[in-house]
């Protein structure tokens, strides 16, 4: 299903155009996922829902995806609502065992208006609730930390992402989910991404991505040995 925004503009003469835009996005991957074959036998699919710092797995370590029943499905500078929102046709129609769940670093940035750590958390959870209703298995991975946003400086995330993490780890514990702690692997020690990971304090290079790799699988492995639900 497809959700659009629309927005009546007024003209000279005093006519109106109806104009569309899809809020989501739920174009980005329309044509890659009707593309899409149904899992082979005994394929252990794996959707990665996330924003840019899911996205830019493709530029700086597209080897991870290669070989591996693996799907990138991060979008850059998405909020949790709109991966709320795209959630079913870009996750769950594509029939996954498992769903990696990054989300949270845009919501506290205000990409899509201010975000109180409740309706993030709440977004992530609904999330989670519908893979599990769909026999999905999760992994909830913990937000990067940042000093600062370079596009919306100022905003002093550290303790943000630090609260929120606690929020997500506490979370996954009690609903048994395979937690991803990338801050505590990725921290200065004072909130900030340390710079040997970073080309800008927020979004991992690649030696970044090398540290989050065998983190992931971890999760991922966790999750495919829990006891199935299907």
């Amino acid at each position: 299903m497809r959700y659009l925004l629309f927005v009546f503009l007024p003209f000279l003469g005093g006519t109106t155009q109806l104009m569309a835009q899809d809020w989501a996005k739920l174009a980005r991957y329309q044509e890659a996922n009707a593309a899409l074959a149904t899992p082979a036998p005994g394929e252990k699919r794996v959707v990665f829902m996330g924003n840019s710092i899911t996205e830019g797995w493709a530029k700086f370590c597209p080897d991870f995806f290669v070989g591996r029943p693996y799907l990138n499905r991060g979008i850059s500078g998405q909020t949790t609502p709109q991966m709320l929102v795209r959630f079913r046709p870009d996750v769950l129609a594509l029939q996954p065992e498992v769903v990696v769940i990054l989300a949270g670093t845009n919501d506290i940035a205000g990409n899509t208006g201010p975000a109180t750590q409740e309706e993030i958390v709440g977004n992530i959870v609904s999330m989670i609730e519908l893979a599990r209703a769909n026999k999905v298995r999760v992994v909830l991975c913990a937000v990067l930390p940042a000093a600062d946003f370079p596009w919306r400086k100022g905003l002093e995330p550290a303790a943000k992402i630090q609260a929120l993490n606690t929020r997500l780890a506490n979370y996954a514990q009690t609903n048994h989910i395979p937690f991803v702690d990338y801050y505590a692997a990725m921290n200065d020690g004072q909130g900030g991404l340390l710079p040997a990971y970073t080309y800008d304090g927020v979004h991992p290079n690649e030696a970044g991505y090398r540290v989050m790799i065998p983190l992931v699988e971890a999760g991922i492995h966790q999750a495919l040995c829990q006891k199935s639900k299907r």
